[in-house]
């Protein structure tokens, strides 16, 4: 869709008169319906989610945003502004500042706390970068204008809406991510409501204030989609050969034995034991392609951003930080 048509299209969120008149406006058919099911589903009142959307106003910048994601980049690109000196320090200066909240997560969940850091330092750097945008607006521009990702981002709206219900939120002033991805580890809504936990114990799941509750919420997310402590996460590999294209489109999901990738053409650079599953995918360094084996926490890692550049981003970043807290 051109962007004039479908801004044209968004000036139904525009409220055409004060806010309190709004009820007697009416808004987008698709959103008309949408708010029928939370009434019908949910027992939302109309009348409050019909003063909500109409305060919603276009945000082309979320449309844009998503069309040319940051993960979209040469790895090479991307991973050079994760892996610096300000990230870096950043980290180490998080870890050391909840070194004990860090422990206990890793204790309990069996994730690194090196992982837990680097995942956090990636989304938000620490916190300090949490999203500009209004979580009500950004859902409900890529909920009904934005019909790659419509499903997704409606089932998001639904969610969202639940989750102020259930914790008092202020659904139209909460802030984050073109995606509507929240709070420091910046969790869409139905993650929060799946995955975040109360690891501070003040009897609040809040991952838009409380370090505690965004650590311990990562390392619930992370042991949630199997990760195996312990057990490696990539391995750097060369490969050659007429099947090693058709082994990079089988996905990031490992389904082979790195006995099987070896007999296709692939050779793992460090010692890894033939009976594991692993999965080959390459990135674009500076210098050409550089290929690796994804074993299942590589994969875990896909499962909070399934972009490969970021999972072996937040790895390294992750090395980075541990070698300086050792230090």
């Amino acid at each position: 869709m051109k962007p004039g048509v479908w801004l044209t299209a968004l000036l139904v969120f525009l409220p055409a008169q004060p806010v309190l008149a709004a009820e007697a406006r009416p808004l987008a058919p698709e959103v008309e319906v949408f708010i029928d099911e939370m009434v019908q589903k949910h027992q939302f009142e109309a009348r409050v989610l019909r003063r909500l959307f109409a305060q919603v106003q276009p945000r082309p910048a979320i449309i844009r945003a998503m069309s040319t994601p940051g993960t979209a980049r040469p790895w090479h690109e991307f991973r050079s502004r994760y892996i610096e000196p300000a990230r870096i320090n950043g980290g180490v200066a998080f870890w050391r500042e909840h070194a004990v909240t860090l422990e206990k997560a890793s204790r309990e969940f069996g994730i690194p706390e090196e992982i837990i850091v680097a995942t956090i330092g990636a989304e938000t750097f620490y916190g300090r970068n949490t999203g500009s945008f209004r979580v009500i607006e950004a859902l409900t521009m890529l909920a009904f204008r934005y019909p790659p990702r419509a499903e997704l981002f409606r089932s998001e709206l639904e969610q969202y809406l639940l989750l102020a219900r259930e914790t008092g939120l202020d659904p139209a002033s909460v802030r984050g991510s073109y995606a509507g991805a929240m709070g420091i580890p910046q969790f869409l809504p139905s993650s929060y409501r799946r995955h975040a936990i109360d690891f501070d114990g003040d009897g609040k799941r809040d991952i838009i204030n409380s370090p505690a509750d965004a650590i311990g919420s990562v390392a619930n997310y992370y042991k949630m989609f199997g990760w195996r402590p312990g057990e490696t996460v990539v391995v750097p590999a060369e490969a050659e050969g007429s099947e090693i294209a058709a082994l990079l489109e089988t996905g990031i999901k490992p389904q082979l034995k790195v006995a099987e990738l070896k007999s296709q053409g692939v050779t793992p650079v460090m010692p890894i034991e033939e009976g594991v599953e692993a999965a080959l995918f390459m990135v674009e360094s500076a210098t050409g392609p550089r290929y690796w084996l994804g074993l299942n926490n590589f994969y875990v890692i896909t499962r909070y951003n399934r972009s490969v550049n970021y999972a072996l981003t937040v790895y390294e970043l992750a090395q980075e930080l541990r070698a300086r807290i050792k230090q």
